[in-house]
Parts: C-alpha cells; structure tokens; sequence
C-alpha cells in the first residue's frame, strides 16, 4: 500500500506504507537489499545553493539517513566525504555515485569508527583531500536487540556506547581545529532518547546521552561561532531495522505513528540542511529536532 503526499504544484508522492516484504538482513544491513527501497533522491526537493563550496564529512553515508543527507548537501553544493565498513561498500558506492551525479566530490572513507584512530583518520582524509572542513554529521549507528538486561552482554554495551557516542566525540574533537565560524556539527539521535525502548537498553542509553552531548559540546564551543545540534527522528525506513528485528515484525515497522508508516531517509534529511545551513539557522544552537510522524510530544 502507498499513502500520497501533495504538495502545491507538485505531483503527489507515494509513500510506502507497510506491511513491506518479510524479509530478514545480516547485520550491518545493506540498503541495496531492502524492499521497498528506502527514498533519498528527495523529488519535491528544492535546492538553493546554501552549501555552495562547503565541504562535509558524514559518518555512515553509505545508507539509510547518511546517504539522503549526503545526496542533498551536494544539491546544495557541497564536496562530501563519508565513512562506512567494509560490509557496506556496494552502498557506498551508490551513495558515492549519486553525490557525484550532481557535480561534487565524493571522497569515501573506509572503517571502523569504534577505532579511535580512525576517528581522527576521516577528519584528516577529508582536509588533506577535500580541502576544508564545514559541516560534520555525526551519524553512523548499531543497534541490536535483547529481550532482557540480562541478555545484554558487556561486549555489545561497549561495542554499542563506542559506535554511537565514543566516535561521535572523537569525530567532533578532530573536527573542531578545522571548523571555522559558521561551521556546524549535528548529531543523530532518535526518539528512544526521550521514551527508552524495551528492547534497546544499550542504543537508547546512547540516544541519551547525544541529546546531552549536543547541548553541552553547543555551549562549549558558542564563543568560536560553531553551532551543534541534534537531530531526533522516530521510525526511518534504513538498513538497521531489518537488520535486527524478525521479518514479521520489520515488515510493521512505523505501524505505530499517527502516519501508519515510517518516515523515509528523504523526508528527515532537509533537517540535516537546515542546521548546516547559515542562512537557515545562524541562530540555533543545542537544539534537538523530533521528527515524529504526527506526534506532537517527544516524551
């Protein structure tokens, strides 16, 4: 089933709704795999230069939300950089291939971000390479699901607390020397962060603390015209999530929201433009932006 979305002067969109296919992912998930196919060309979209010369690095650009976001930040006219494992070089690809389709550089970047090394590595690669540094999204994330706190074993909560916040740290602190005034910083994080999950302790927990992440490393660095924000969707449609829940219930995913469905990767990334964006929000900084799907409160 598809829901159609208007628009003045615009053809109406369809949006996939579930149930989708039943079907099961090894982790990390490949987008390349997924039925549907998760949106991020973004038709109705409409570019204004307000990335011209800039210059990105996106960790986890190979897929889901990191891909959408790297598509539209060279709409918008910037060189982007990415990182992603070696598992996800088919997508990567992809991803690479659409940035340059609009006429920047891509500039992939291959590892594991659990490696403080190669923290430092993706910021260094893309100066020496791209040139400068403007934007850094920090958005690479694992997930995996556990019934009960017992079943979580101490190997996963490190595995987890270093991919979703030890290497959003690491990113940022070997980010900040290059970032000018107006460079911005922006971190995923997720509705879990204000509701918990009972089946995500670990990855709820690092929601939470990016939300204050976000809000602290903002006050910190105000004084050197950096801005730092958050972005804190509900259910997306992106690899993680047939990766980790059983076929029948990856197919209901989104069920739950006031919309009955999942947002797409290209209806969360314009968030990710606006807080890049000078000319949209030279004003905001250590904001967290929900994207919900209809619900009108985070908690």
């Amino acid at each position: 089933m598809a829901r159609l979305k208007k628009e003045a002067g615009a053809a109406a969109v369809q949006e996939p709704q579930p149930p989708f296919a039943e079907k099961n992912q090894e982790k990390p998930g490949r987008e390349s795999e997924m039925e549907p196919r998760p949106r991020y060309q973004a038709p109705l979209y409409r570019a204004a230069g307000k990335l011209d010369g800039k210059v990105a690095l996106v960790t986890g650009g190979d897929s889901g939300i990191g891909r959408a976001v790297a598509v539209l930040y060279a709409r918008e006219g910037a060189d982007v950089a990415f990182s992603y494992l070696p598992q996800e070089k088919t997508d990567a690809l992809t991803t690479q291939q659409e940035v340059q389709s609009h006429g920047r550089r891509a500039l992939l970047l291959e590892g594991d971000l659990t490696d403080a090394s190669f923290c430092r590595h993706v910021v260094e690669r893309t100066v020496a390479e791209l040139g400068r540094l403007d934007v850094v999204v920090n958005n690479a994330a694992y997930q995996n699901s556990q019934e009960t706190p017992e079943d979580l074993s101490d190997e996963q909560w490190d595995h987890t607390f270093h991919t979703n916040i030890y290497a959003y740290f690491r990113v940022a602190k070997a980010a900040l020397p290059h970032l000018g005034r107006g460079g911005a910083i922006i971190n995923t994080g997720s509705i879990t962060a204000l509701r918990g999950s009972e089946h995500l302790l670990d990855y709820s927990a690092t929601k939470g603390a990016i939300l204050a992440f976000t809000k602290s490393l903002a006050r910190m660095v105000l004084d050197r015209g950096i801005r730092v924000n958050c972005v804190a969707p509900g259910p997306v449609w992106t690899p993680l999530n047939p990766a980790d829940t059983p076929a029948s219930e990856a197919a209901h995913f989104g069920e739950q929201t006031p919309m009955g469905r999942p947002a797409q990767p290209e209806e969360i990334a314009p968030a990710y433009v606006y807080f890049a964006s000078e000319a949209d929000s030279s004003y905001v900084t250590g904001e967290v932006l929900t994207l919900l799907g209809g619900e009108t409160t985070g908690g």
